[in-house]
């Protein structure tokens, strides 16, 4: 859980701006936002055990409970506004952001796309994004491991997304914490490279329960590795049978189109 990961202070939390554009502030979802970071939380220490775990779990029950408060206020956001929310998940260098790049050159002229991104440091992956043509705002969480409902109300506050529109929440590269914090999203999908190995829905069984769809990214490089495709699905199923899987590559454009049809065929 988050409260003893080491999560930062929430002064270390950065959202940045978009680039030569100015939003006035009255924005109605920016009001509906308190001012609520969960790595507000400081564990004392107690001299019994048995306290101690007690008291730890009512933070952790205190933190998510106040993050999907704020995670309903986003969904209803969303809902109304006809955008479709997708939080993307997986380890750090998956390719999550090749793939994004390839699906928002490929969306960008059919749809208004949005991007939420969300690192420790630096906007490297914003500027990446940006140079698709397609709004990006770069949260960087500090210490943080995780994007949280707060964040994204924050963030959506200097987008102002348009109505019937897709919003890709690039989420900091963890398969553990951020399968913990809704941020109102319409799903997850979890992003897996067949560099890392196929029992890694069995290490990390809570994200891969959580998400709608499992992307098993890099495929193009199959010929070159030990990695049983059959294995790893079976192990996902195992952990979440109804989540769906497509194959892709972001190099080849394998299994692209399946991904955007996919996209398409969400509800909003």
């Amino acid at each position: 859980m988050c409260t003893t990961c080491g999560c930062g202070h929430p002064d270390q939390v950065r959202i940045g701006e978009l680039p030569h554009v100015h939003n006035d502030s009255n924005a109605q979802h920016a009001t509906k936002l308190p001012n609520f970071s969960h790595s507000s939380f400081r564990m004392p220490d107690f001299p019994q055990q048995e306290e101690t775990q007690q008291r730890l779990l009512k933070v952790e029950q205190d933190i998510l409970g106040a993050n999907n408060q704020l995670a309903d206020m986003n969904r209803r956001f969303f809902a109304n506004q006809h955008i479709l929310a997708l939080n993307l998940v997986s380890s750090p260098g998956s390719g999550k952001t090749t793939l994004l790049t390839t699906t928002l050159n490929a969306l960008k002229n059919d749809y208004p796309c949005y991007v939420i991104e969300g690192d420790q440091q630096t906007e490297n992956d914003a500027d990446r994004i940006r140079q698709t043509g397609v709004p990006a705002i770069q949260v960087n969480t500090g210490k943080g491991c995780h994007l949280d409902a707060q964040m994204i109300g924050n963030a959506l506050v200097k987008l102002q997304p348009q109505e019937n529109s897709l919003m890709f929440i690039e989420n900091v590269g963890n398969l553990v914490c951020p399968s913990e914090f809704d941020l109102g999203e319409h799903a997850k999908v979890v992003i897996l490279s067949v560099t890392e190995g196929e029992d890694k829905p069995l290490k990390y069984p809570h994200m891969f329960a959580a998400s709608k769809l499992m992307i098993l990214n890099k495929v193009d490089l199959l010929p070159y590795l030990n990695f049983d495709v059959e294995k790893c699905i079976a192990y996902a199923k195992q952990v979440n049978p109804t989540i769906e899987v497509i194959q892709l590559s972001s190099q080849s454009g394998e299994g692209l189109q399946q991904w955007l049809d996919w996209l398409k065929a969400q509800e909003r």
